[in-house]
């Protein structure tokens, strides 16, 4: 398939009027994630921000996401923020008022809405088998195109628009790239590059590294046991034969999910670096 077919499924979604089944964001951390690592756990206050629950407008109704950004902020760049498949919970909200607090409009929708609620579910795999598998690359493609829109007339700067997203959400975020020529940066943090096409997810990021135009920055931990080196290698391969100006960051000592402060697999020094990485990554392309 390729990604003017892919396109094309988007607009006949918005048709499709599934409706959600989740309405509103839950509080707290996600209850598969438990127990929290609180020690570790980053906490950013909200001070001088506007941050809260807000509900974006698609042609199935009513959208729960997650707005940061600083009060009174005008045309401000803006970063769609793509969740793990745990959900917008509070580790994702955090990350959207760091992201407010560098001056971004931050945005992150509940990417698994329609399907069931993910924050509830105390077993990863009942969430892989149920939302992660029923949800559609074109319902997230749909929903991402949204909370761009919504972002735009309600702070966002739409000339200055990015995204980035952590495990499944890191996926969804090299997809967005060749879905939406008009990013100006994307970032992906332990995204999946390669598996097994199904009906829902007919594509992965190796299948459209020759259609990836947007600068993205890919950040991985070399013992990831789910994410190959080899996969790292042959999307890096790809996209210098596309001639992309997108880039592949491995760190040696961290594994999956190095980002989670919440979670064991948090790994402090490549979290924070990787952090800088994609600060300085947005500003250098326009951000």
């Amino acid at each position: 398939m390729s990604q003017q077919e892919f396109d094309s499924l988007v607009p006949e979604l918005r048709l499709n009027r599934r409706g959600f089944l989740v309405t509103s964001l839950g509080a707290g951390f996600a209850l598969a994630t438990q127990p929290i690592m609180a020690q570790t756990a980053v906490k950013t206050d909200a001070e001088g921000l506007l941050a809260g629950e807000i509900q974006v407008p698609t042609a199935e109704g009513p959208l729960a996401a997650y707005r940061a950004m600083p009060a009174g902020g005008k045309k401000l760049p803006t970063v769609l923020v793509v969740h793990e498949i745990f959900g917008v919970h509070e580790y994702i909200k955090d990350v959207c008022r760091r992201l407010a607090k560098a001056g971004y409009l931050a945005i992150a929708a509940e990417m698994y809405a329609r399907h069931g609620d993910v924050s509830k579910m105390s077993n990863i795999r009942e969430i892989l088998d149920g939302p992660v598998a029923a949800a559609t690359d074109p319902e997230h493609m749909a929903d991402l195109d949204a909370c761009a829109a919504w972002a735009a007339k309600n702070g966002g700067d739409p000339e200055r628009l990015a995204i980035t997203g952590f495990c499944r959400g890191g996926r969804t975020t090299w997809l967005y790239a060749a879905h939406n020529q008009k990013l100006k940066a994307a970032v992906s943090w332990y995204g999946q590059l390669d598996g097994a096409p199904s009906a829902n997810q007919p594509q992965w990021p190796l299948d459209l590294a020759g259609d990836i135009k947007v600068p993205v920055l890919g950040l991985y931990g070399a013992k990831d046991q789910g994410i190959t080196q080899d996969d790292v290698v042959a999307m890096r391969d790809a996209l210098k034969k596309a001639g992309s100006r997108s880039e592949l960051h491995v760190y040696p000592d961290a594994g999956h999910a190095f980002h989670a402060d919440y979670r064991p697999t948090y790994r402090k020094d490549a979290a924070e670096d990787g952090w800088q990485r994609m600060l300085t990554w947005f500003k250098a392309n326009g951000l």
